[in-house]
C-alpha cells in the first residue's frame, strides 16, 4: 500500500517537472537537427516564391512545357517572320535544282495559258495537253539547264564588271539561247507526232525569226541578270523575264506544220 502511494507521488512530481505543453508541439520533442530541417522545409514549401525556386531546383521549369510546342510551330513562325521571299531563298539554298525546275515549270504553265487565252477564240477550249508539254519542258529541261548554265558562267567569268557582263551576254546569245531554242522546237514537235523531216522544216521556218526577235529582247534581260543579280538568284530572274518570251515561244511552237511538208 505504501509502495503504491510512493509511486503515485513520484509520477505526480514527474508530471510537474515535464508538463504536457511539450506534447502540443511534437516538433520540440524531436532532435534539434531534425527540428531545424522540418521547420525549414515547412517554411519553404508553403511559401509561394520558394515553391517556384524548388521547382527550378528539380529542373521543372515552364520552359520545359513550352519547348514541346516550339518544334511544331517553328516552321510556321519562321514563314510568317520572313515571308514568301525568305522561304523561297531557303528552298533555293537547300534544293537548288528542284526549286528552279519547279519555278520554270510554273512559269511555262502560266505563259502557255496566257498564250492560249490571247490566241484562241471564245468558242475554243484550252489545250491542256499542250500546257502539260510546256510544264514538262520547264521542269525537266529548262530549269536544270539554267541552274548549270549560270553556275558555269559564274566559274568561267567570276567577276561582275561591265566587260565580264558583256562576255556572259555574248555566250548566252551565241551558245545557250540557240541551243535551247532548237531543243524547245524539236522536242515540242516530236511530242506532237511530227517526223524528223517535219521537225527540220519547222526549224528552217521558225528558228531564224525567233532568234532575231530574241536578240531584241534578251540582251537587256541578260545585262540586268548578270550585272546585278547574285548567281543563286539568276535563274529566278531569268525565268521572270522569260514569261513574256515564253508566251511568244509557245505561240510559235503551236503553229501548223510548214506548207512544204504538209502538201
Amino acid at each position: 500500500m505504501s509502495g503504491a502511494l510512493r509511486r503515485k507521488v513520484g509520477i505526480t512530481r514527474l508530471l510537474q517537472k515535464q508538463p504536457f505543453a511539450g506534447f502540443s508541439d511534437p516538433v520540440n520533442r524531436i532532435h534539434p537537427f531534425l527540428r531545424n530541417q522540418t521547420q525549414t522545409q515547412t517554411r519553404e514549401y508553403f511559401r509561394f516564391p520558394n515553391v517556384l525556386r524548388k521547382v527550378r531546383e528539380y529542373e521543372i521549369s515552364p520552359s520545359l512545357f513550352a519547348s514541346s510546342f516550339s518544334s511544331s510551330s517553328s516552321s510556321t513562325a519562321s514563314f510568317s517572320k520572313v515571308g514568301f521571299v525568305g522561304w523561297y531563298l531557303g528552298m533555293v539554298k537547300s534544293w537548288p535544282v528542284l526549286t528552279k525546275s519547279v519555278t520554270s515549270s510554273l512559269i511555262y504553265t502560266a505563259a502557255d495559258l496566257s498564250s492560249q487565252t490571247i490566241s484562241k477564240s471564245s468558242s475554243e477550249s484550252y489545250d491542256f495537253v499542250r500546257t502539260l508539254r510546256m510544264a514538262g519542258y520547264g521542269m525537266l529541261i529548262l530549269g536544270p539547264s539554267l541552274h548549270f548554265w549560270f553556275n558555269l558562267m559564274s566559274k568561267l567569268f567570276p567577276k561582275r564588271d561591265l566587260i565580264t557582263t558583256f562576255k556572259k551576254m555574248a555566250m548566252g546569245q551565241l551558245l545557250y539561247g540557240p541551243a535551247m531554242t532548237v531543243v524547245f522546237f524539236s522536242l515540242n514537235a516530236r511530242l506532237q507526232g511530227e517526223s524528223g523531216e517535219e521537225i527540220v522544216a519547222r526549224l528552217k521556218r521558225d528558228l531564224l525569226p525567233t532568234m532575231l526577235n530574241g536578240v531584241m529582247y534578251w540582251p537587256f534581260c541578260d545585262f540586268i541578270t548578270f550585272r546585278f543579280i547574285p548567281v543563286h538568284l539568276q535563274p529566278l530572274v531569268s525565268n521572270s523575264f522569260s514569261y513574256l518570251w515564253t508566251v511568244y515561244m509557245t505561240y510559235m511552237a503551236s503553229l501548223d506544220k510548214p506548207a512544204a511538208i504538209t502538201s
